[in-house]
């Protein structure tokens, strides 16, 4: 007797990565990236290692690990950002800052020659006393309009009153290295979880982050603009927690936000821009399942790379000790590639 055969109109394809990187030691947390300005095909991959003795890895566009760039001897450096231009020593530099748990201090390496900007470490969350108020754990970095700096940080676990996130001024110290200045707490904090993932649309203005228990929360990452949320949105359809943030950037203001549904191994596209409405929501477009296990942070790259990454590239943290490197078509699919593939 025949078999009726399966049908697979409900199944939904895995996305399968282009690379996938060497392994770290411990415990793969976070990946960022850095764009190479004279040649972008010779941009970072860089990915935390969560160990009491873990590191910062340096990957090229294939994976491969830059030994000579890693950095090794953090204590349970968690997240880690990206940004362009700050100014040091009367010179423009690109820095990565880390956020280093177990010291409660924030690590600032310059890039791409991976050199400590910090002193040692900035000190932060200075002051708070209960269990788990200093232990670091997101950073999401913020360049406004006229050049300034900014860093928003979370911790493991904070007050539900609006002030889990503290965001601090990056500048020159007098003598080359970074200072860091608090300008401002906010953040409504649900208490179910916590929060971990912080993304920042730069052009836009925007801080997202993970309330892993409850949803996505919005706010202006500018300080002088207040400390009202803008928006609460991705709190439906979650199979566990809500982690890594990522953009994707058609155009200065159009574009997707991709947020991560661990549990699931699978990754839902949201609208960059909200509905033309008074909620503010934004618009869900599509669920997409990724080779990527249990993945806890992402990012995305929005420009063409190289012949691999000709519409742009997505970071994803997989729980094998790797990140995978995906591209940005295989993600978008028919339904959101709105540009040419090249």
């Amino acid at each position: 007797m025949s078999e009726t055969p399966v049908s697979k109109e409900n199944e939904i394809s895995v996305v399968e990565p282009l690379f996938v990187t060497d392994t770290v030691a411990h415990d793969s947390d976070d990946p960022a990236v850095w764009i190479n300005p004279q040649d972008p095909a010779q941009s970072l991959i860089l990915g935390t290692d969560k160990d009491q003795n873990g590191g910062l890895y340096v990957f090229d566009l294939e994976g491969k690990v830059q030994k000579e760039k890693v950095v090794q001897g953090l204590q349970r450096p968690n997240n880690v950002d990206v940004e362009y231009g700050l100014m040091l020593g009367g010179k423009l530099t690109d820095i990565a800052v880390v956020t280093e748990r177990f010291t409660h201090k924030l690590r600032i390496f310059s890039l791409p020659d991976m050199k400590p900007v910090d002193g040692g470490g900035l000190d932060v969350f200075v002051g708070q006393t209960k269990a788990g108020e200093r232990d670091l754990m997101g950073i999401g970095l913020y360049k406004n309009k006229s050049g300034k700096i900014y860093a928003i940080v979370g911790r493991k676990t904070g007050p539900t009153s609006g002030s889990y996130l503290w965001q601090y001024l990056l500048e020159d110290n007098g003598s080359g290295k970074v200072n860091a200045t608090l300008v401002r707490k906010f953040g409504t904090y649900s208490g179910l979880k916590e929060i971990e993932s912080i993304a920042v649309d730069d052009q836009l203005g925007f801080v997202y982050y993970s309330d892993e228990g409850k949803g996505v929360r919005k706010y202006y990452a500018d300080p002088e603009k207040g400390n009202k949320e803008l928006a609460l949105f991705a709190t439906t359809g979650f199979t566990e927690d809500h982690e890594g943030i990522s953009i994707y950037k058609l155009t200065d203001t159009t574009g997707y936000i991709l947020v991560s549904d661990q549990g699931a191994n699978q990754f839902k596209i949201f609208d960059r821009q909200p509905n033309l409405d008074s909620t503010g929501m934004q618009k869900l477009f599509k669920t997409i399942k990724v080779k990527a296990n249990h993945s806890d942070g992402s990012e995305m790259v929005s420009i063409p790379l190289n012949k691999n990454f000709r519409n742009g590239l997505f970071v994803a943290m997989s729980d094998n000790k790797t990140f995978h490197l995906y591209r940005w078509e295989d993600i978008a699919g028919k339904e959101l590639l709105k540009i040419e593939v090249k």
